[in-house]
């Protein structure tokens, strides 16, 4: 089966590509530049979302579009509400209209869990206006679809935009986590690799024309995960709380009441947090490591 997946060289992108890929589909990469997580069976194509042309010639031929591209940062979208709108909404309409005009199966769009919630500013609008469009594509053009909501992400690949990656990171470098609130914020974490494997097999007929969330199993308080990670390392970090500069993020649930309620995917195997909060450790001292070696090696000459 052919499928494409736009802004697959991202952080969940690339994850869901190289489960395509395990699991036996033909995967094309749509990507701004060119993916560093790029497996040899699949095909990069760089290009922008924007491109009516590239992505309609990109599209051709496809059964399943993935749609992971635009502004991801819920910071970043706050801050360019413009952007947001061109990346986000337009250029997913660009490529539901391709999909439209290819007889796409199955259109995989990546929402959030903010738009169950009043909180998430521009990044919230643009998910929440993508799903309409989502909608509306499917009563009037027949094109179904499946929305991932996703929660809470962490693991492999991710950058300092990502809360626990950013966690990790300070302590390993600054030997302290500052934190934008009171730490009694409540998030259910879930690693990436889980989401991604739900992220495939969301591809059977139950979940066509539906909303899927992904949400770690357990609820936990950002300061107990603050003190996971300390525990972990052995070592005296500081965790610094300060005053959030705006209220983007949600307090304990993502949750207000609306009428629109999708099914949450659960999977009986999945990556235990310690375990996962290892290994994203492992992988950002392997990146300090080998930036201070490279350091050093250029130094030397």
């Amino acid at each position: 089966m052919q499928t494409i997946v736009f802004g697959g060289g991202g952080f969940v992108g690339s994850h869901v590509a190289d489960v395509l890929s395990e699991k036996g589909y033909n995967v094309s990469i749509f990507d701004i530049r060119p993916s560093r997580f790029l497996k040899p069976s699949q095909k990069m194509i760089i290009g922008d979302i924007l491109d009516e042309e590239k992505v309609r010639e990109s599209v051709k031929g496809m059964d399943v579009v993935y749609n992971f591209a635009g502004i991801a940062d819920i910071g970043e979208a706050a801050n360019k509400p413009v952007e947001t709108v061109k990346y986000n909404i337009l250029g997913n309409t660009i490529i539901l209209e391709a999909a439209k005009q290819a007889n796409v199966k199955r259109f995989v769009y990546a929402s959030t869990i903010y738009v169950y919630s009043d909180s998430g500013s521009f990044y919230r609008c643009s998910k929440n206006a993508c799903e309409l469009y989502l909608e509306t594509y499917q009563k009037q053009y027949g094109l179904d679809y499946t929305v991932l909501r996703y929660g809470t992400l962490y693991g492999s690949r991710s950058n300092l935009t990502n809360s626990v990656y950013r966690f990790i990171h300070q302590s390993l470098t600054e030997g302290k986590i500052s934190y934008p609130g009171d730490g009694n914020e409540v998030r259910e974490y879930i690693n990436v690799l889980d989401a991604a494997h739900g992220s495939v097999e969301i591809l059977a007929d139950e979940y066509r024309n539906e909303y899927v969330t992904f949400t770690g199993h357990h609820p936990m308080r950002v300061n107990d995960l603050c003190v996971m990670i300390k525990e972990i390392l052995k070592k005296n970090i500081e965790i610094e709380y300060v005053q959030p500069r705006s209220d983007e993020h949600y307090k304990i649930t993502p949750y207000t009441f609306i009428p629109k309620v999708g099914k949450k995917y659960v999977r009986h195997c999945y990556t235990d947090l310690g375990q996962g909060i290892l290994l994203c450790m492992q992988e950002i001292y392997d990146q300090l490591h080998s930036h201070n070696i490279e350091k050093g090696l250029q130094e030397k000459s």
